[in-house]
């Protein structure tokens, strides 16, 4: 390392809860400055977020302790979601004005990215790519028709790919990213937030569980995330239905909001099992909900990675997945911290739900599991790979 920082620059499309302690992190070493270049403010203005069909502004705070500049004339006004209303051409002259030594694509979708990259080639940065996309994801024929050209192109002019994890490290290998330009930048949480907060003393706990509805003594099995349909909270309430007629005592949790909230109210009345709706959860509450549960459910399909999850296992729950989720790879393991089920299999999510429920002594052991695992997938890691990652483009450039 010498002296003078690498300036790394990261075109993001808004604040978010996940990214913003990790650009802190980073820009708190001697060795490398975080600049986010963002395209609206939306997150902290409590925009209406499609996914949870309500407005959201997060409430941690998103912008301290590294650099940040709001770019284009309209960031207080756009929702960027997709390439048309992330469409701001100014991105150009901020890269091309910055200094900056990096330039971190976060994803395919946005079109501030290209006039990032344009920039960033015409200056010398080099071009570092993240997304979270892996070869499992459903997509529509010409999509996936046109995919490998498309991305092969794209991949053509980045200098290294931050891989987030095993799946997503795959998926640059089949849009032929060299093995050697492919470093490990994993996805990961606020390990040290969300494990000092989300270990409450028996008093904290059972009045949390209390204001829930839950009962003291019963095993809580928790569903937190977008009521959408293709995170399947409805298969869980079925399989908790089929687990309550045998005789199972447990309480279910189906917390957040979005476009199923009332199917799943109406599904809930027609079977046995006590099931709670605390509706959405902010981030400041998100750990004590975790920590207040006993077992997490993931039953999603087209899941590109689930951060819940990491956020979960930091509370040390034993974690349940579907085959199809992202992360499954890298944080589950099998008979250890938790169980896989194939996607939209209910009798093998209730077979998986059924030896955690029953068995206390299982489920300590899985949690402690579950937060050895999780300790080693965090911002180090991530610091270590973008260090990697500047390192090798470094190398190549000398060679």
């Amino acid at each position: 390392m010498t002296g003078r920082k690498t300036k790394v620059a990261v075109i993001a499309t808004h604040p978010i809860q996940y990214f913003t302690p990790l650009y802190a992190f980073l820009n708190d070493t001697p060795d490398i400055e975080v600049t986010a270049l963002y395209l609206s403010d939306f997150s902290l203005r409590g925009a209406n977020d499609p996914g949870f069909q309500q407005p959201v502004a997060w409430d941690i705070d998103l912008l301290s302790g590294y650099r940040r500049q709001f770019v284009g004339p309209r960031w207080r006004e756009i929702e960027p979601f997709g390439l048309k209303r992330s469409f701001v051409p100014q991105m150009f002259e901020a890269v091309r004005r910055g200094g900056y030594d990096a330039l971190w694509l976060d994803g395919h979708v946005t079109a501030a990215n290209f006039f990032g990259l344009a920039a960033a080639r015409l200056v010398g940065a080099k071009v570092l790519m993240r997304s979270e996309t892996h070869l499992g994801l459903t997509r529509k024929p010409l999509k996936a028709a046109l995919r490998k050209p498309l991305l092969s192109a794209l991949y053509s002019q980045c200098d290294h790919f931050l891989a987030i994890g095993s799946a997503n490290r795959d998926f640059y290998r089949a849009m032929g990213a060299p093995a050697q330009k492919i470093t490990l930048f994993p996805y990961a949480v606020d390990n040290a937030r969300f494990m000092r907060t989300s270990q409450l003393d028996p008093q904290q706990r059972a009045d949390i569980r209390r204001r829930l509805g839950l009962s003291p003594d019963r095993p809580a099995v928790l569903f937190v995330s977008k009521l959408q349909r293709r995170k399947h909270p409805d298969d869980l309430l079925r399989a908790a239905h089929r687990l309550t007629d045998e005789g199972l005592q447990f309480d279910l949790v189906l917390a957040g909001s979005g476009e199923m909230r009332d199917e799943l109210g109406t599904l809930a009345t027609q079977g046995p099992a006590h099931v709670v709706f605390p509706g959405f959860v902010n981030q400041q509450d998100m750990p004590k909900l975790l920590g207040a549960c006993d077992i997490f459910v993931l039953p999603s399909t087209d899941e590109p990675w689930g951060l819940i999850v990491n956020e979960a296992m930091c509370a040390g729950l034993p974690i349940v997945l579907s085959e199809e989720i992202g992360c499954r790879r890298d944080l589950l393991r099998h008979g250890e911290n938790g169980f896989a089920f194939p996607a939209r299999d209910i009798e093998r999510l209730a077979d998986a739900l059924r030896p955690l429920i029953g068995d206390a002594a299982m489920r300590a052991a899985m949690a402690q599991k579950s937060r050895e695992i999780i300790d080693g997938w965090d911002y180090r890691r991530c610091l270590d790979g973008l260090r990697a990652a500047l390192a090798a483009t470094s190398r190549r450039e000398s060679a």
